[in-house]
């Protein structure tokens, strides 16, 4: 029986950020098709405590740690001509585990989540190659470098540069590219060299509406001890465009919708947040909560969710996941791509400060606005967006039209 490699730069467990959520999914679904093995990494203690998750999913697997210091990771990708990203996440480990299962199991497609992990792929490997890149990695970077100066302006500005060598290389070694949406596959093609020939096609997120429905969860304790109006932002908050929305709400949305409402508060909801941000915890209306055991428990608790990200790539979760909970939304043009919804009806688009301020201040003073509009985001999530749907063509994609022996059982 044919089995499939899945390689992924990170434990796609647990599925509480935009990219393992992604890869949870796909994981799921290729484990109903075939046999998997999973080459991976961890990051922290806490992708190391998942495990036993791994464990129970795969049919062998190789977890290992992610530890190379990103100065170091620099350094090999000056000496290589790599990208840092592709260094950054080299392992031997990793190295050696696939090319042990190739060798000793009946592999017959390799599912690779990321463009850094395209590494791992051997030249030689003559199965099925699905190269999963979510979004457009270079562009994010060569943003990056446009909006700074200096030698960070300069490293972001390279790591772009590479990126586009390194997504160009991976699409013409795999049988099919997937990006996350319509917008990003049309900005990768753009991308690709002349010549280059790349069958390249779009897989689109989908969410678990059953996980993420407002019956099904509490309200979190320290927003149900505020007054006033409460807005939140989730998401991984060591992730620089997160940040970067974060502050740009702190500084120049809130302060507009303080003139109207003196006790709207905002909470800054995810893992990881930088010093910068936590030194703002509970001082002019403004929270920053880090990491938090039930992510539905603060979108119930809150009032609407405000999502003012200027570098967006793909399709963000933290729209999605706001939308099942029934939540409004009010978001930038960058937040609402790839997320087929309507505006004024599902969510609220602002592009200026100021627009996205009015939003805010216009739903908060109509609950019943504010409550249709939450009621139709949910009804749009679930006829627009499963995770079945999502990912049906993967069977043909890699090579089990039909779906796979573990289908048909």
């Amino acid at each position: 029986m044919s089995e499939i490699l899945f390689i992924a730069h990170r434990i796609p467990f647990p599925p509480d950020r935009g990219d393992k959520i992604r890869s949870h999914h796909v994981l799921r679904r290729l484990a109903d098709l075939a046999p998997v093995h999973v080459a991976t990494l961890a990051e922290d203690e806490y992708d190391r405590a998942e495990e036993q998750a791994l464990a129970a999913i795969a049919e062998t697997y190789c977890l290992a740690r992610r530890s190379k210091p990103l100065a170091l990771a620099g350094l090999e990708a000056l000496a290589t001509g790599k990208p840092v990203s592709v260094t950054a996440f080299h392992s031997p480990a990793l190295d050696a585990y696939v090319a042990d299962v190739l060798a000793s199991r009946p592999i017959s497609a390799i599912y690779v989540f990321s463009g850094q992990m395209g590494q791992y792929v051997p030249a030689a490997f003559g199965g099925r190659i699905v190269m999963d890149f979510v979004d457009v990695d270079s562009a994010k970077f060569e943003a990056y470098g446009q909006n700074k100066s200096g030698p960070r302006g300069w490293i972001d500005a390279r790591e772009g540069r590479e990126l586009v060598r390194e997504e160009a290389r991976l699409a013409a070694r795999a049988d099919l590219s997937v990006l996350i949406s319509d917008n990003e596959r049309d900005l990768f093609v753009s991308r690709l060299p002349a010549g280059v020939k790349a069958d390249v096609r779009t897989m689109g997120n989908g969410l678990d509406a059953a996980f993420f429905d407002p019956a099904a969860a509490g309200t979190a304790r320290e927003l149900a001890e505020m007054t006033g109006p409460k807005i939140v932002f989730t998401g991984q908050m060591d992730y620089a465009p997160n940040i970067e929305a974060a502050e740009r709400a702190m500084d120049s949305i809130m302060p507009l919708v303080c003139k109207e409402f003196p006790s709207a508060s905002f909470h800054v909801v995810g893992r990881n947040p930088p010093e910068r941000l936590l030194a703002r915890h509970g001082k002019q209306g403004m929270f920053v909560w880090g990491r938090v055991p039930d992510m539905r428990e603060w979108l119930k608790g809150a009032d609407l969710a405000l999502v003012p990200l200027d570098i967006a790539r793909g399709v963000q979760n933290k729209v999605l996941e706001a939308m099942a909970m029934a939540l409004p939304v009010v978001l930038s043009p960058g937040a609402a791509t790839g997320i087929p919804a309507r505006d004024g009806e599902h969510f609220r688009i602002g592009e200026t400060d100021s627009e996205l301020a009015d939003a805010v201040i216009g739903l908060v003073r109509s609950q019943e606005r504010a409550q249709a509009m939450g009621a139709a985001a949910r009804e749009w999530i679930l006829a627009e967006a499963s995770w079945h749907a999502a990912l049906a063509p993967l069977a043909d994609w890699l090579g089990f039209p039909g779906g796979g022996l573990r289908d048909a059982a």
